[in-house]
């Protein structure tokens, strides 16, 4: 009979916490934390209920913001009254917290927090990804969403006109110095280089034959079920760990192999057989062997981890390596800003060049349309111009 009552209690009080809540002049955040707070005496509602939610929230928040949780204090915000992700501590704050409700505040609001992001150094892109955000919460505005807004879609448009996206048409190194310089030392002869730039030979062989994102060279495997060379030595076929997730989810990109082909060179260019990475790959393991303590493909050469799972970080440190090493061996200066998801811009635009269907360029890089590629990763490899060798036939005799 107690426990029944106790039952029949509890359910009272509940209901009078909820009767309480819909009644009261709170926020649905504050419901919502209250919701969560267990009922115990003395908080069921009123000033009690409001006392366990300033002891729910954060030991740092002023009374100031936890009263901003009522309706007729909405929460301090950037302006127009919508949250914006932190800031870097280089960058100052955009502008003042003004207090605007965010669900149903005017477009003007709304314009003055896009202009303010843009003066604090928003992209435009970035700039639709915010208007996207509110769109999703605010309130319907002459019929429309803020992101189908006359004077939203103005501002977008003039905002992209003051910044327009700036693409990289040059490359931002020399594959042909690189290939060459990876065929001398300190790489070769690569059974007996040092295991640093046989780890950097190997890391940019793989990113430059495949066209992958730095993450998922970080996730081949040694294991059995991950690297399979062929029987009859024409090549090996990489996956990525089971537990790998892409950049983009989908069927065909989840488990996706790497299928890397023995490169036989033609006669009289017996050096260009330095550069297979097959060769390289299978140097790698060899010497790696001793010392593994991860099925990881890639491990630190060096130090107290000698032997672990390398970091992505450093593993784009080891193709930013090898190129500088190539520079730094023929004498010529470093280009500035040299990263390793350069090599998937390099690599596919030399082979779109060589006459590689741009359909297989996709499928090998991951884009589901040649668009992304002709917009964000193609660069101008060619040396002549066509201009100039139809113009100019002299030079074309004597470039053969």
């Amino acid at each position: 009979m107690s426990r029944e009552l106790g039952r029949l209690m509890s359910t009272l009080v509940q209901a009078r916490r909820q009767v309480w809540l819909a009644q009261s002049p709170l926020t649905e955040t504050c419901r919502r934390t209250l919701r969560s707070v267990p009922v115990e005496p003395g908080e069921v509602f009123g000033s009690a209920a409001l006392e366990a939610l300033e002891r729910t929230v954060q030991a740092r928040q002023t009374r100031q913001q936890l009263s901003g949780l009522h309706r007729s204090m909405p929460p301090p915000s950037r302006p127009g009254g919508f949250a914006a992700p932190p800031q870097r501590r280089s960058r100052p704050q955009t502008s003042p917290n003004r207090g605007e409700d965010p669900v149903h505040c005017a477009i003007p609001k709304v314009l003055e927090f896009l202009q303010s992001l843009l003066d604090g150094g928003r992209s435009p892109a970035t700039l639709r990804v915010y208007v996207a955000a509110i769109s999703s919460r605010h309130a319907r505005v002459d019929g429309n969403t803020v992101g189908c807004h006359r004077l939203v879609s103005l501002f977008l448009k003039g905002a992209l006109r003051l910044r327009p996206p700036q693409a990289q048409r040059a490359p931002a190194w020399d594959l042909p110095l690189v290939l060459d310089a990876l065929c001398l030392p300190p790489f070769e002869p690569l059974a007996q280089a040092e295991l640093k730039w046989v780890s950097a030979k190997t890391a940019f062989l793989l990113a430059i034959t495949s066209a992958r994102r730095v993450g998922e060279l970080h996730a081949l495997s040694v294991s059995e079920s991950c690297l399979r060379w062929n029987s009859d030595g024409s090549g090996v076929t990489l996956w990525p760990n089971a537990a790998f997730l892409p950049k983009v989810l989908s069927p065909s990109n989840l488990n996706r192999p790497i299928h890397l082909a023995q490169f036989t060179p033609p006669a009289g260019e017996e050096k260009s057989g330095l550069l297979c990475p097959v060769r390289a790959l299978r140097v790698y393991v060899s010497l790696t062997t001793s010392m593994r303590r991860s099925e990881q493909l890639f491990l630190c050469y060096g130090g107290p981890k000698r032997g672990c799972a390398l970091s992505k970080q450093r593993l784009s440190h080891w193709v930013v390596d090898a190129i500088t090493q190539a520079y730094r061996h023929s004498g010529r200066p470093l280009p500035s800003g040299v990263r390793c998801h350069s090599t998937r811009a390099v690599a596919t635009s030399w082979a779109a060049l060589r006459g590689v269907p741009l359909q297989d360029i996709c499928d090998a890089a991951s884009w589901a349309s040649p668009t992304t590629f002709s917009r964000f990763y193609r660069v101008n490899v060619a040396t002549p111009h066509p201009l100039g060798v139809a113009l100019l036939p002299t030079s074309t005799a004597s470039s053969h």
